[in-house]
């Protein structure tokens, strides 16, 4: 098949292609000996989670309900956007879903199931914790130009379930339903000839509805454009935008807190100071400190560490079973809303009370699929977006 692009289309993917070869070898060793229908039920646990976070946000569920529906399966879920940790309260494994039915039903899916989960729950989380770490400061997604742009619809999606506000991408905005959020390049002050008539272009012809950003950090010292916005634009302007790369900033807070200083001198309190380049949450916690209000972060969120989730049978034919370092059998996860504490039981043990505070529990693992057709609601990215930013009320970036 001739193709622009070596990325899998939807029919590979649904038609098991990109799955790994020891799936099919398996399928077809299976089918000869007989076993192909055995009934089983799979758990995905993730092991310690990268760069020593304590939480993640798991993200991609509605994926999986759309790779696995029709076929014949059961799946439990957490929500899509719930924020877990790899371990309960009592160091047993979390599982975040399980899949129930005839192994032969889902074999080769495997590999795909684990990519969407594992890749999409890195960028939601460390979105979340950069989100964390800014506030109540604007953040927006710009990390789209890091990774194959085939990408792009789920890393904004995953983005902004995170809890970042916005995102840059045309079509990572349409996948969210919103517009999309951005200011101007390099490129259009060094093509224009300078930066007062790039300020004075973006003003002019872009729709009032669109904030008035400038970057100022093109030719001169960064306060010095600043200022020299704040004269073109006066009162539209919203924010300056400082993009100074690694290797120019010194110490980039001073920088910021120089700018600040000059425009509130001159009275223009109200323009915003934005930030992008090389950010992350320990950044953007440091230099909100020193007085920027928005900012726009890219690698560190596209490129975020996967989150390794596995899967594993834990059940067969009703008789549980596990690989060493696993436990067997089907199980649920129960949670107490108040202190973010998870309990891990057998699956039908009765609702246990929180260890930590004595209250109420809830399950956390919810039909997704019932006998492959999908009877959970699949929310909207806003509304998941909403239930991230409530646990996260609740979260530290360190515990």
């Amino acid at each position: 098949m001739s193709r622009r692009f070596f990325v899998a289309t939807d029919e590979e993917i649904m038609e098991g292609k990109t799955t790994d070869v020891y799936f099919t070898r398996t399928i077809k060793i299976l089918k000869e000996r007989g076993k192909l229908d055995t009934h089983v039920v799979a758990e995905i646990t993730s092991g310690d989670l990268p760069e020593g976070w304590p939480w993640a946000v798991l993200c991609g569920v509605e994926e999986v309900a759309k790779l696995m529906e029709g076929r014949q399966v059961d799946v439990y879920s957490m929500p899509e956007g719930t924020i877990f940790r790899p371990k309960d309260y009592c160091g047993f494994r979390v599982p975040v879903m399980f899949i129930e039915g005839p192994y032969g039903q889902f074999c080769v899916y495997e590999t795909p199931l684990l990519g969407m989960l594992c890749q999409a729950s890195g960028v939601s989380t460390k979105a979340a914790r950069v989100k964390k770490a800014a506030g109540d400061c604007i953040v927006v997604a710009f990390g789209i130009r890091r990774m194959h742009p085939a990408l792009c619809p789920m890393i904004d999606r995953a983005s902004y379930i995170g809890g970042l506000d916005a995102v840059s991408s045309l079509k990572g905005a349409e996948t969210i339903g919103m517009k999309p959020v951005g200011t101007m390049p390099h490129a259009l002050i060094i093509v224009l000839g300078s930066q007062v008539e790039a300020w004075k272009a973006f003003d002019e012809l872009m729709p009032p509805d669109v904030p008035r950003v400038a970057l100022v950090d093109t030719y001169y010292d960064e306060k010095i454009e600043a200022v020299m916005a704040a004269e073109t634009l006066k009162d539209k302007l919203f924010a300056v935008r400082l993009d100074t790369p690694g290797s120019r900033r010194g110490d980039f807070a001073e920088i910021i807190r120089e700018v600040r200083w000059e425009l509130d001198l001159r009275g223009y309190r109200n323009v915003k100071i934005f930030l992008s380049g090389g950010l992350d949450e320990y950044s953007v916690l440091k230099y909100k400190e020193a007085g920027a209000e928005a900012f726009g972060v890219g690698t560190s969120i596209s490129n975020a560490p996967v989150v390794d989730f596995a899967m594993d049978i834990v059940e067969i034919d009703g008789r549980p079973v596990a690989k060493r370092g696993k436990l067997g059998g089907k199980k649920q996860v129960w949670r107490c809303e108040n202190c973010m504490v998870d309990v891990v039981k057998p699956y039908n043990d009765t609702m246990p009370k929180c260890p930590k505070c004595g209250g109420k529990t809830q399950p956390l693992l919810k039909p997704l699929i019932k006998n492959g057709e999908i009877v959970a609601e699949l929310p909207e990215p806003k509304k998941i977006r909403e239930y991230v930013l409530t646990q996260l009320e609740k979260m530290t970036l360190e515990q």
